[in-house]
C-alpha cells in the first residue's frame, strides 16, 4: 500500500464513519500504522495535519472554494487570458493535433511513455516532442490495459517506453511550488475537437485551491445550454491533474464523479486546498 492508497483509505473510512468522530488512533489503526508514523506520513503527503486536511474537505470549505473559483475564473476570462498565467502554478500551453494528424492516427509521431509514482498513486505519462499528451492514473495491476488505451488513441504512432523520463516529468508536474516561486511552464499536445479545446483551456484558468461548477464552466465557454456537452468534454480530458477537471463540481456542492476514481478527486481537492490555504486553524492532537 503506497502513501496515496493509505490516504484514500482514510478518506473512505471517514465517509463511512464521520458521525463517530474517529480520533487519530482510529485512523492510524485503519491503515496499520502507529499514530506517530501515520501523522508524519499524512502531514508529509498533504503538507498539513490530518485534521487540517479533513477540514479542507468539509462542505463549508467546498462552498468557499466554489465562490473563490467563480471569481478567479471570471477574472481570468475578463483579462482575456488564453492560459492560466499568474493565476496558476503550472503555465500550460495547450496545442491540438491537426485534423490530418488525428485522421491518420498519429502516423509519423513518436510517443515516449512510462510509469511514475505521484502523490495520487502511479500514473502513465506520455509525451511527444511537441508536449505532454497523456496522463492517467491506474492500479499497478492495470499497466497493460492503461498502455493499450493510450495506444488506441494514436494507433499509427510509434511508442517507446522510458520510465526515467516519466519520473522526471512527474517531479515537475506534482512538485509543490514555494511561495512566490517561479511558475513551471509546460507544453501539451492533445487530440481534441475545437469545442473540447475551448473547455480544456477554460479549465486551465481555474487556479489550484479553487472550484467551479459545470453550469459556470458552460457559461464561460459561451455554451450556457450545453452543460451535457461540456460535461462530456471535461470527462474526455487526456491529461489528468494538468487539465484540472477535478476542480469542477456540481452546483449543489456535491463533488460528483471522476473518471480516475471519485476518491482520487476528493484527495486532489483537499491536497490543493491545503496547499493554497492562506491560513488554517491550529490543530491540536490530530
Amino acid at each position: 500500500m503506497n502513501d496515496y492508497e493509505r490516504v484514500a483509505s482514510v478518506i473512505r473510512y471517514l465517509d463511512q464513519h464521520h458521525a463517530e468522530q474517529p480520533d487519530l488512533a482510529a485512523l492510524a489503526a485503519g491503515v496499520g500504522l502507529s499514530t506517530f508514523h501515520f501523522h508524519r506520513l499524512f502531514s508529509s503527503w498533504a503538507g498539513v495535519t490530518p485534521k487540517d486536511f479533513l477540514q479542507c474537505l468539509t462542505l463549508e470549505n467546498v462552498k468557499n472554494l466554489l465562490r473563490n473559483g467563480t471569481s478567479a475564473l471570471e477574472t481570468s476570462l475578463e483579462a482575456g487570458l488564453s492560459g492560466p498565467g499568474r493565476l496558476h502554478d503550472l503555465c500550460v500551453t495547450l496545442e491540438a493535433a491537426s485534423p490530418g494528424e488525428m485522421k491518420t492516427g498519429g502516423a509519423g509521431l513518436q510517443f515516449v511513455f512510462g510509469f511514475a509514482e505521484t502523490p495520487f498513486a502511479e500514473a502513465l505519462i506520455a509525451e511527444t516532442v511537441r508536449g505532454l499528451s497523456h496522463i492517467s492514473f491506474h492500479e499497478r495491476t492495470a499497466r497493460a490495459s492503461a498502455t493499450e488505451a493510450l495506444q488506441r488513441s494514436w494507433p499509427a504512432a510509434i511508442f517507446r517506453r522510458d520510465d526515467a523520463r516519466a519520473r522526471d516529468l512527474a517531479q515537475t508536474i506534482f512538485a509543490r511550488r514555494l511561495p512566490h516561486g517561479p511558475a513551471r511552464g509546460l507544453r501539451a499536445f492533445v487530440r481534441a475537437t475545437p469545442f473540447q479545446l475551448r473547455v480544456w483551456r477554460a479549465l486551465l484558468r481555474i487556479p489550484p485551491g479553487s472550484l467551479t461548477t459545470y453550469g459556470r464552466l458552460s457559461s464561460a465557454v459561451e455554451a450556457p445550454r450545453a452543460s451535457r456537452a461540456v460535461g462530456n468534454a471535461v470527462g474526455a480530458n487526456p491529461l489528468a491533474f494538468i487539465i484540472p477537471c477535478h476542480r469542477v463540481i456540481r452546483g449543489t456542492g456535491v463533488l460528483g464523479n471522476y473518471r480516475w476514481d471519485p476518491m482520487r478527486k476528493r484527495a486532489m481537492i483537499g491536497w490543493e486546498a491545503a496547499s493554497h490555504a492562506v491560513e488554517l486553524p491550529v490543530a491540536s492532537g490530530f
